[in-house]
C-alpha cells in the first residue's frame, strides 16, 4: 500500500495534521504554496534593496525594536536570534510533538505572508519525511520563541536531533540523512521562532487524543452501565428531545445503540426507578465534555491554517507592507485547551465514580473488589487509588494557564497569554484520562465472571470483552495488574475499541 501524501497548500483538518504527525504521512507542497512562499519573499528582498525599516529584518527584536541593523549585519542578526532564544530546558518534546511544530511552522509560514526563502520549508519538508527529530526542550516557553529556536538550531547544523534512534548533533545528523544545512537569510531567524506554532502543536496533538478518549469514555461507560444492570430510560429520546443539547443527544443515542441488544439489560430492566448519577448523567456529562473539545477543535483547525507570524508581509501592490502587531497571541488555543482539560478532568472523574460502583460490594451486589476471596485477595482495590491519584493531578493541572502573567522583555511584552502552559499540560491530562477510563474498563470486564452466562451482552460489548480476554485473565486471585492497565489503556488510545464497537454499530458520535 502507498504512503499517504498531505499535500499543504489548502487548509487541513486535526485528522490530515495527526496523519503526518503519527501516521508518518509524506508532506508535498502545491504550486499554491510555492508560488506564495516566492512571492512574499521577493517583499522582502526588494524592501531590503530600498534600504526600508522593518521590525525583525532591519530592527533588533522586542524592546530592541528601535536599533537599526545595517543591511550587511541583517544574516548574522538572523544566527544571533536563533541562538540567543534557545533558553528552554528540561526533557526535550516527544517524536509526535517535534513533528507537529514542525509541521505548524511549515503551515505559518507557507501562508505566505512571512518573506522566509522557499528553501527554508523545504528543508523544514525534508526534516518531516525524512523523520529527523530536532532536540526541543520544552519547559520554559511563555508561547513561542525558545521551542521553537532549539528546532531552528538544527537547520543551520547547530543544536541536536534525533535520526535512526540516535541522539546526534544537529550537523551530524542533517548530513546522515542527506539533508543540506542552511544559513539563514533577512527576517527568517524571527520567522521560524515567532508565532503559536509550538503551542497549537502541542495543543492538536491533545485535542486528538481527547476527543479519541472522549469517544472510548462513551464505550467504558456502556460496559460499566450493563455490568451495573443499569436502567436505560435515563437515555430515553424524549428525554434528549426537551433539552437538545446536539452532544448530549448523540451521546445517548451512542449509549442506545452499544446496549440495544443486550439481554442482561432486558431482564434488569424495571428493578429499579434510577440509577446513581455517575450512570445515568452520562449522556449530559459526556456531551458537555464533547461539546468542550469540540468548540477546541474549532479554534485549533483555525490556528492551523492561520498565519501567526509577527511581522506580516502584505502585498502592497508589489510592495510590501511590513505591519507589526501580535498574531502570535496564543490567547485562542489557551483558553481552548485550558477548557478541554477541564472537560477531560470530568470524565475521568465520573469514570472513577462509576468504577468505584463497580468494586464496592455494597453498590454493585459483586463480591469485594471483585474477586472472588476478598480479604485473603486485594482484587481491584488499589487500581481505585491509581484513579484517585491521577485525578488528582488531573484537578492541578486544570488551574488554567492563561490567567498567569509574567511580563517580560522588559515590559514591552507587559501581557503574555501563557496559552504554551494550557497546551503543555492538556498532553497530561489526556494521559491520566486515557489510564483512568482503562481502570474502569478493567473492572467492568472482571465484573463479568459474576454476571449470569445465560444473558447475552450486547454486540458492541461481547466484542470489547473478547478483545480484552485475549490478553487480559479473569482474575480469581491477585495478580501482577500494572501490564493489564496498560494494554487498556492501549486499546483506549490507539483507538482499537472505537473499531471494535463500530465494527458492530456503525459510526460512534
Amino acid at each position: 500500500m502507498s504512503k499517504k501524501i498531505i499535500t499543504l497548500g489548502e487548509a487541513i483538518d486535526l485528522n490530515a495534521f495527526m496523519s503526518v504527525v503519527r501516521g508518518g504521512a509524506t508532506v508535498e507542497f502545491s504550486e499554491a504554496y510555492r508560488a506564495r512562499v516566492r512571492k512574499s519573499r521577493s517583499l522582502i528582498e526588494k524592501a531590503i534593496r530600498e534600504d526600508r525599516v522593518m521590525y525583525g529584518v532591519t530592527t533588533g527584536f522586542g524592546s530592541l525594536s528601535t536599533r537599526v541593523i545595517s543591511r550587511t549585519e541583517t544574516e548574522t542578526l538572523q544566527r544571533n536570534i536563533v541562538l540567543s532564544h534557545s533558553t528552554s530546558v528540561g526533557t526535550p518534546f516527544s517524536e509526535e510533538e517535534a513533528r507537529a511544530t514542525i509541521l505548524m511552522i511549515l503551515q505559518n509560514l507557507g501562508q505566505g505572508y512571512s518573506g522566509v526563502r522557499l528553501e527554508i520549508l523545504e528543508t523544514l519538508r525534508e526534516m518531516l519525511n525524512k523523520r529527523l527529530t530536532p532536540w526541543m526542550p520544552r519547559e520554559g516557553s511563555v508561547g513561542y520563541l525558545s521551542p521553537e529556536a532549539h528546532l531552528a538550531l538544527v537547520i543551520i547544523g547547530e543544536g541536536r536531533a534525533w535520526f535512526g534512534g540516535e541522539l546526534l548533533p544537529g550537523a551530524d545528523a542533517m548530513a546522515r540523512a542527506g539533508i543540506k544545512t542552511t544559513e539563514l537569510a533577512a527576517k527568517e531567524g524571527l520567522a521560524l521562532i515567532s508565532g503559536t506554532t509550538s503551542v497549537t502543536a502541542l495543543g492538536a496533538v491533545a485535542l486528538y487524543d481527547m476527543l479519541n478518549a472522549a469517544r472510548n469514555a462513551d464505550i467504558v461507560g456502556a460496559v460499566s452501565l450493563e455490568a451495573l444492570k443499569g436502567v436505560m430510560r435515563a437515555f430515553d429520546e424524549r428525554v434528549m428531545s426537551v433539552r437538545p443539547h446536539e452532544d448530549q443527544v448523540k451521546t445517548a443515542d451512542n449509549v442506545r445503540r452499544m446496549l440495544g441488544d443486550s439481554e442482561v439489560i432486558k431482564h434488569f430492566a424495571g428493578t429499579r426507578l434510577q440509577d446513581a448519577l455517575s450512570l445515568r448523567c452520562i449522556p449530559q456529562l459526556h456531551g458537555a465534555a464533547k461539546k468542550s473539545m469540540l468548540d477546541a477543535k474549532k479554534t485549533i483547525e483555525t490556528e492551523i491554517n492561520s498565519c501567526c507570524d509577527n511581522p506580516i508581509i502584505w502585498d502592497a501592490q508589489d510592495e510590501a507592507d511590513v505591519i507589526s502587531a501580535c498574531n502570535c497571541d496564543s490567547s485562542y488555543v489557551g483558553i481552548a485547551m485550558d477548557s478541554a482539560s477541564i472537560a477531560c478532568t470530568m470524565l475521568a472523574k465520573m469514570s472513577e465514580r462509576r468504577n468505584n460502583r463497580l468494586i464496592d460490594d455494597n453498590l454493585s451486589g459483586y463480591p469485594a473488589f471483585l474477586v472472588k476471596e476478598p480479604g485473603l485477595n486485594s482484587g481491584l482495590m488499589i487500581p481505585q487509588y491509581t484513579q484517585a491519584g491521577l485525578l488528582g493531578d488531573m484537578r492541578i493541572l486544570c488551574t488554567p494557564s492563561v490567567i498567569d502573567n509574567t511580563p517580560t522583555c522588559v515590559n514591552q511584552e507587559d501581557y503574555v497569554a501563557m496559552g504554551y502552559n494550557a497546551s503543555k499540560k492538556a498532553i497530561q491530562v489526556v494521559e491520566r484520562l486515557e489510564y483512568i477510563l482503562a481502570v474502569e474498563l478493567m473492572s467492568g470486564f472482571q465484573a463479568q465472571q459474576f454476571l449470569d452466562p445465560k444473558l447475552k451482552r450486547s454486540t458492541a460489548t461481547a466484542g470489547v470483552l473478547a478483545e480484552i480476554g485475549k490478553t487480559v485473565p479473569v482474575m480469581e486471585r491477585d495478580l501482577f495488574l500494572y501490564p493489564h492497565i496498560e494494554h487498556l489503556r492501549h486499546l483506549i488510545h490507539s483507538g482499537r475499541l472505537i473499531e471494535i464497537v463500530e465494527e458492530r454499530i456503525g459510526s460512534l458520535a
